[in-house]
């Protein structure tokens, strides 16, 4: 009877176990045999914090990993956004559209890196997983179409203002608990950059022409 290779090609656990077993069986004294398929084991889980020693107090840095969670959730699609819209983008403003929106995008990716990197420093999880972040953000799903250009930037202002009114409150609450830390990448970062953001995309709302039209005497 002819071997069966129906599972020819398709790693599961049962290679898993074999590639296991084959580097168990050398003594594991070859370092260029990767682990491949191993069993997945969470060692912890999202919404706990481990305890650091960074002079901060259990529910100061649990409070302060939840807030920040939440603000990286909303920034994580308000960076998917400014990428979406980046691509849609058309009318006579196009290029200027396009270049400021991923210009937007980068330093909102920026952002993202800095608020993860803050909850992993207080010891917590940062949420990632953008199916996870989908359960999370409060900001609301727009079409998957196109919408009218004004309509697009609309979304973005709004999207700026419930991320600037979360880290305005959370902020004001991290200083009040002595998490200077946060207060600081809130304050100085989060803040000031979606502010400057949102005065960039309010302009282009604008109906102001180039030139005045002479008055009639």
């Amino acid at each position: 009877m002819p071997p069966d290779n129906s599972s020819a090609g398709r790693p599961g656990r049962s290679s898993a176990s074999s590639t296991r077993a084959h580097a168990s069986a050398r003594g594991r004294t070859d370092g260029s045999q990767p682990w491949l398929h191993t069993d997945a084991q969470e060692i912890q889980t999202f919404g706990s914090v481990r305890m650091f020693p960074l002079g901060l107090s259990y529910e100061t840095r649990m409070y302060s990993c939840q807030r920040l969670n939440q603000i990286l959730a909303d920034t994580q699609i308000l960076y998917s956004w400014y990428k979406k819209y980046h691509w849609l983008m058309r009318g006579p403003t196009f290029y200027q559209l396009h270049l400021l929106l991923d210009k937007h995008a980068g330093e909102q990716l920026e952002l993202v890196d800095n608020l993860a990197e803050r909850v992993q420093t207080l010891g917590g999880v940062a949420v990632g997983d953008p199916r996870h972040v989908a359960e999370i953000t409060v900001i609301p799903r727009p079409p998957d179409g196109v919408e009218e250009v004004p309509s697009m930037l609309s979304r973005l202002v709004e999207a700026h203002e419930t991320i600037l009114v979360a880290a305005h409150d959370a902020a004001a609450r991290a200083a009040e608990m002595g998490d200077d830390g946060t207060n600081d990448l809130l304050a100085s970062e989060v803040i000031r950059t979606n502010e400057m953001q949102t005065w960039f995309l309010i302009e282009h709302l604008v109906d102001t022409p180039l030139v005045a039209s002479p008055r009639a005497d």
